[in-house]
């Protein structure tokens, strides 16, 4: 295959796959919660599956920076779907909880996550998914690797 620009590779389809699917969320979330953000119900639902992760775990398991991570917590307490409090055991740390309403934000949105899923994997076989996230764990441990100098 002749590749004459970045747009013809597979991974800019793979991105292109990715901002798709997010677009798509971000349409559907707006149906059923107002002004909430896909990276907002990302991290809604992180610490409701996993409460005691630090913010640099969560920042780590949804490809932010820390200040982004910082930008959205602050946004979900604002709104009130979180509380930050002081670490009882490291003062430099916050623990982070979802409030009634983030927990009712989320049970909103459960029908809609699975809607997204099920839209964007519509037609591929069960074997196809599996052959995919082997090729994709393969992408990921390249990219994890150092490439040798040429």
């Amino acid at each position: 295959m002749t590749i004459d620009t970045p747009t013809q590779t597979v991974l800019y389809t793979l991105e292109q796959a990715i901002k798709t699917y997010r677009r798509l969320c971000q349409q559907n979330i707006d149906r059923v919660v107002d002004k909430l953000t896909v990276d907002q119900a990302l991290i809604l639902i992180v610490l409701d599956k996993h409460p005691a992760l630090s913010q640099q775990q969560i920042a780590e398991l949804v490809f932010k920076d820390k200040a982004s991570l910082t930008r959205i917590i602050e946004l979900l307490v604002q709104k009130g779907l979180l509380t930050r409090g002081m670490h009882s055991a490291d003062r430099r740390k916050f623990e982070l909880h979802l409030t009634p309403q983030g927990q009712h934000t989320l049970a909103q949105l459960t029908d809609t996550i699975l809607l997204n899923q099920r839209t964007a994997l519509a037609g591929l076989s069960e074997e196809e998914l599996v052959q995919f996230h082997s090729t994709l764990q393969k992408i990921i441990a390249n990219c994890s690797t150092p490439a040798p100098c040429a």
